[in-house]
């Protein structure tokens, strides 16, 4: 594992073991500030660097606070998703939290675990009716929602009409098995097609996903949600299946990226610049790709490809959610809440789809935009709903739960690395599985 992988992975377990106390039970609620001159601040913390996204955020801030005079919400950007969970556990350990943390989903079980933040079902709770199932599965613990879904995505399949076409394929159907992808690359290889491979960039979240399509849980004890999990499944016939395949497609020149572990905008780029046929990512990608390509070929998507003889499950919902934090007054909490229901709600959600490519989460987001057309005006932009709301509500699609998700998927990484540089199959992954399991029992042992 590299060094700074591992500083920041044993830094915010350290983080996490000491914050439970903070807010302990029997605490007193804080108090209520009778002396505010002005209106109370809500602070919300959040991952997002770029200007459309951060600006899409604020804005939505401004209007909120403006319908609701008492409050003003600070939107702050802390980082990346792994800095902002950091900075959210040092902010509580220190008795000065933010109200709201945008957290990414495989930071949910340390989210619990921290005692730092108060499940919102406690605090309201929310229209859940109105929430994509397979969005809300997710964060649903233990029976209860922790926290309300906000940028929501999955990765499915881009490809380069124009390839397809010179190699003598359909551009309207694409490959939807790992043996199917072969075959297509095979042909356009044979063709003399230019860039006959497929890419997407070493991340462990493509692992997971091929893990959940079969219907395989990625740890053990119903993938951590009977009970937390204290085995990581990385030598199941499943997981064999995933890296056999990408080792098959390495061997035969049909894989490319750019040797560096989770490089988005590299794999992106490599596709964009007409290097690979196919390309794997993640939905809420579809914005920036679609206005990278545009003039150069003409783009489609697909479904993401899953493992032959697979019957198709769906897959575990990626991006971030927001989450309360403990330790504020009761109005407080409730306002906080109150406006991460409007950031989310129908009119919202349609805008935030539009401008990113992140599922709206809203069922009530999905019916409007089918009403004004926008699936057949873009039908690129149907494919991630399609996967998705036809995804199978179960253990496997929900997602694991370990509080060490983090560290498991840079040794994931890394041994798919290592196979891609020669290393055998079945020796890379029983290392990476010893890793895991030590890591994981690392983690349970100093909770």
């Amino acid at each position: 594992m590299n060094k700074a992988w591992k500083h920041t992975l044993v830094a915010l377990i350290a983080l996490v073991a000491f914050v439970p106390g903070v807010f302990a039970s029997g605490q007193a609620e804080p108090a209520e500030d009778a002396a505010t001159t002005g209106p109370t601040e809500i602070q919300f913390w959040h991952a997002f660097s770029d200007a459309p996204r951060s600006g899409w955020i604020e804005d939505r801030a401004a209007e909120w606070s403006a319908m609701n005079p008492d409050f003003t919400v600070v939107a702050e950007r802390k980082g990346s998703y792994r800095e902002t969970l950091q900075a959210a556990a040092l902010a509580a350990r220190q008795g000065e939290a933010p109200h709201l943390a945008q957290l990414f989903e495989v930071g949910s079980q340390l989210a619990v675990d921290s005692g730092i933040f108060k499940p919102v079902g406690s605090v309201g709770g929310i229209p859940a009716d109105d929430y994509i199932e397979p969005v809300l599965n997710y964060y649903t613990i233990d029976g209860q929602i922790y926290s309300i879904p906000f940028n929501s995505s999955s990765p499915i399949l881009y490809y380069n009409k124009d390839k397809m076409v010179e190699a003598g394929l359909d551009p309207e159907n694409p490959p939807e098995t790992y043996g199917e992808v072969i075959e297509m690359l095979e042909q356009a290889q044979d063709a003399g097609v230019e860039g006959a491979k497929i890419g997407f960039n070493l991340h462990s979240w493509f692992f997971e996903q091929w893990m959940a399509e079969q219907g395989a849980p990625l740890v053990n004890n119903d993938n951590g949600r009977a009970d937390r999990a204290t085995e990581v499944n990385l030598t199941s016939d499943a997981a064999y299946n995933i890296v056999n395949w990408i080792d098959e497609l390495n061997r035969n020149d049909m894989y490319t990226y750019t040797g560096r572990l989770e490089d988005w905008g590299g794999s992106d780029a490599i596709f964009q610049e007409g290097e690979a046929m196919f390309h794997i990512t993640s939905t809420a990608d579809l914005g920036n790709i679609g206005s990278a390509v545009e003039g150069s070929f003409e783009l489609g998507t697909g479904l993401l490809p899953i493992a032959d003889g697979a019957r198709r499950n769906g897959v575990v919902i990626g991006g971030a959610s927001v989450w309360l934090l403990d330790g504020h007054p009761t109005r407080e909490l409730e306002a906080a809440r109150d406006f991460v229901l409007f950031m989310t709600n129908t009119e919202n959600m349609v805008s935030w789809h539009k401008l990113t490519g992140y599922y709206p989460v809203r069922n009530s987001s999905v019916d409007a935009l089918e009403d004004e057309g926008w699936f057949e005006e873009d039908p690129n932009a149907f494919t991630a709903f399609d996967q998705l709301l036809n995804t199978i509500p179960n253990s496997a699609t929900a997602g694991a739960l370990m509080g060490s998700f983090l560290d498991t998927r840079t040794i994931i990484e890394e041994a798919i690395q290592k196979i891609l540089q020669g290393t055998d199959v079945e020796a890379a992954m029983d290392e990476a599985k010893v890793l895991a399991d030590d890591r994981l029992r690392t983690y349970n042992s100093n909770l």
